[in-house]
């Protein structure tokens, strides 16, 4: 059910292939909307460059060699070899939602949270320095690589925070629609700011993009209502 979720999700390209006789969808890395060294100094160019154009674009490559692989078994009957596909899709299909989300997630502009999502981080976390607070010790106490998010429960119409180990997605694994992710794997920060995590993370909100967070409430209230 997770890779299922996973594969929905991403974002696809299409391309023929051939040697199946069906369209197999393609995935593609997105574009940034500002350049490497938009988010200095809080993120240096060299990490977003290497993040992005290396670290990304290893999942995107890595997803679709596995989703061919996937369609290949599939088209033999080969459910044994389909089935060992499962980690190889959920990690790179999870490091291409997570962080084709975070990419809009940060903005050089930064800006405050507005409107009904000001109002809702008040009703549930009381102020936005708590929720920052509160989602800064979720996201240094990660253990290993993971990611810290901010997420909209669809059930109940709350903003929640998780945790998600590894590349899992927070929608497949938790049920929570993605608001704002922070990124704690070691290839995000550590270039910088050494094995100082938690001022990475302190530093993470100056270029938060709270217009974006902000359009992602707007949508997961609407699709849940």
């Amino acid at each position: 059910m997770i890779v299922n979720n996973i594969l929905r999700i991403a974002k696809r390209s299409k391309s023929i292939c051939p040697q199946l006789g069906f369209v197999l969808q393609k995935h593609t890395l997105p574009d940034l909307s500002y350049d490497y060294g938009a988010l200095e100094p809080t993120i240096s160019a060299e990490i977003m460059q290497l993040h992005h154009s290396k670290h990304h674009a290893a999942y995107v490559n890595n997803l679709n060699i596995a989703e061919e692989k996937l369609a290949e078994a599939t088209a033999k009957g080969d459910t044994a070899t389909a089935i060992s596909l499962g980690p190889a899709l959920k990690f790179n299909g999870g490091g291409h939602i997570n962080h084709s989300i975070f990419w809009n997630n940060l903005s050089p502009k930064g800006g405050e949270p507005q409107g009904d999502l000001l109002e809702a981080i008040k009703k549930d976390f009381k102020s936005l320095e708590n929720l920052q607070n509160l989602l800064s010790t979720a996201a240094v106490g990660v253990q290993g690589s993971g990611w810290a998010w901010l997420g909209f429960h669809p059930v109940s119409r709350t903003l929640q925070i998780a945790t998600c180990a590894n590349q899992d997605p927070l929608q497949p694994t938790t049920g929570l629609i993605p608001l704002f992710g922070i990124d704690v794997w070691e290839h995000a920060y550590y270039l910088q700011y050494k094995n100082v995590r938690p001022d990475y993370v302190k530093a993470i909100w100056k270029v938060a993009n709270w217009k974006d967070i902000g359009d992602r409430f707007s949508k997961a209230k609407s699709s849940s209502a």
